[in-house]
């Protein structure tokens, strides 16, 4: 289920679903901003085909409408990104740091947070 690879939109639907915790299509579908807001039987599509990766399922029909909640975990969905991303850089990931301190998107919080990460990571592995 981890491996399982996203599209933009198949993202964003399960960024609604990681949001809400369950919805049906339409709430899905009302969860995109309204300038280029999908149609509701785009929504419907790739919510199905998100069903079929078993990426989402069905947890409950409300008259005529089903109610879907997410079954790949947001962390899951961002460490398989994390690992294509880096795979274009040859699993290297200073490419990555240079261009996020560049465009000013890594804070002194974030490198913070990194080396606590990195720290705690270290122990583990001493144990």
């Amino acid at each position: 289920m981890a491996a399982t690879k996203f599209t933009k939109l198949e993202l964003q639907i399960m960024q609604a679903l990681w949001d809400q915790g369950t919805a049906s299509i339409r709430e899905i579908q009302e969860a995109f901003p309204e300038p280029g807001r999908p149609s509701y039987t785009t929504v419907q599509t790739t919510v199905y085909r998100l069903e079929l990766k078993k990426a989402v399922r069905r947890v409950k029909k409300i008259s005529n409408a089903h109610i879907f909640e997410a079954v790949v975990s947001r962390s899951a969905a961002q460490r398989r990104l994390i690992d294509d991303l880096l795979g274009l850089f040859g699993g290297r990931t200073q490419p990555v740091m240079s261009h996020l301190i560049e465009s000013g998107r890594l804070t002194l919080d974030d490198v913070k947070e990194a080396e606590k990460e990195l720290r705690k990571f270290n122990k583990k592995e001493a144990q």
